[in-house]
């Protein structure tokens, strides 16, 4: 298994990359972020998104967003293929994206929003903690990404107060 910085040669991988997602965020019935391949290619084109790469097959995907001037960091779109799946992979590519994030950026504070049981692991390993909405950026282009969560409604409602999701926050400084 390879886990590459992407570039713009994996760019071929973007639509499977998209419809993974779409696909993940259905059959899990939670609130997942679905993303165009022509967003995920800008990630790729960007340098700022891993991929994990199994004999030039398309094995898990995450990328990284810069909000409030990098003084924030999301990672967003963590995926593992269904034939992957349960193999660790997923926490091997949340390392990177990890590594990557504080690499380019070192004193930006990293921050996720997820439903998922083994993602909020993931993160707590790397040194997340839980954290109120109102500690993660204030950019109102991140919370548009939301739109496209089944759960959008509930973070609406609340004036991005909650939601389903649970926000995490990894903040150098404190580390």
């Amino acid at each position: 298994m390879e886990l590459i910085i992407a570039n713009s040669k994996h760019i071929i991988y973007a639509q499977e990359i998209s419809t993974c997602i779409g696909e993940s965020a259905k059959m899990r019935g939670t609130g997942i972020a679905r993303r165009s391949p022509e967003y995920i290619s800008k990630k790729m084109e960007s340098g700022n998104a891993v991929i994990a790469l199994e004999d030039n097959k398309f094995a898990g995907f995450c990328y990284i967003e810069v909000w409030g001037h990098g003084k924030y960091v999301a990672h967003s779109g963590l995926i593992v293929s269904p034939d992957q799946r349960g193999k660790g992979l997923a926490k091997q590519i949340k390392q990177r994206v990890f590594e990557l994030s504080k690499e380019k950026f070192p004193n930006a504070k990293i921050f996720g929003i997820t439903t998922g049981k083994a993602v909020m692991r993931i993160n707590f390993e790397l040194g997340y903690q839980p954290v109120a909405f109102s500690e993660l950026t204030d950019d109102p282009e991140f919370w548009r990404g939301c739109q496209t969560c089944k759960n959008y409604d509930v973070l609406t409602r609340t004036e991005r107060s909650m939601c389903l999701c649970t926000g995490m926050l990894y903040n150098p400084k404190k580390s």
